[in-house]
């Protein structure tokens, strides 16, 4: 799916201010031949936490698995506030022009996970986790 699926919970459940910068970002990558693909987006509570128990089930423990998935009560794609951006094209095009539309990469060990930061319009991205279990907003 594209940032532009409308039809999408994952697209359109996106906080509207993400969502906004994201089409900005997408339309304006487009000229230089770039399409940017929602691999996940918005997620239901329920469908985080399945990510969670396979996470658990793939890693072999709950701290190895918040290394790279959240629980439903902390999780960005929960509330709409973080997006999974592919392709390699589109991640290395966001690296370098993100932060003109406040879009940031959170985690050095997730390239594809982006959330909005409208501060990085002026000041550029803060810098990043190494991976989910250094963000503080993880601990609630």
């Amino acid at each position: 799916m594209t940032v532009f699926d409308d039809g999408i919970p994952g697209v359109v459940n996106l906080d509207r201010g993400l969502l906004r910068a994201l089409r900005q970002a997408a339309t304006d990558a487009a000229d230089d031949g770039v399409e940017f693909y929602v691999n996940s987006g918005w997620r239901s509570p329920e469908y985080q936490n399945q990510l969670l128990r396979e996470a658990v089930s793939k890693y072999g423990s709950e701290d190895e698995a918040a290394r790279w998935v959240a629980t439903p009560a902390t999780s960005s794609h929960v509330t709409g506030d973080a997006v999974d951006v592919g392709h390699s094209d589109a991640t290395a095009w966001l690296s370098d022009h993100g932060a003109e539309y406040g879009l940031c990469q959170i985690y050095v060990n997730e390239p594809w996970h982006y959330e909005l930061r409208t501060d990085a319009i002026d000041r550029g991205c803060p810098r990043m986790y190494a991976d989910p279990t250094q963000d503080p907003r993880m601990r609630r």
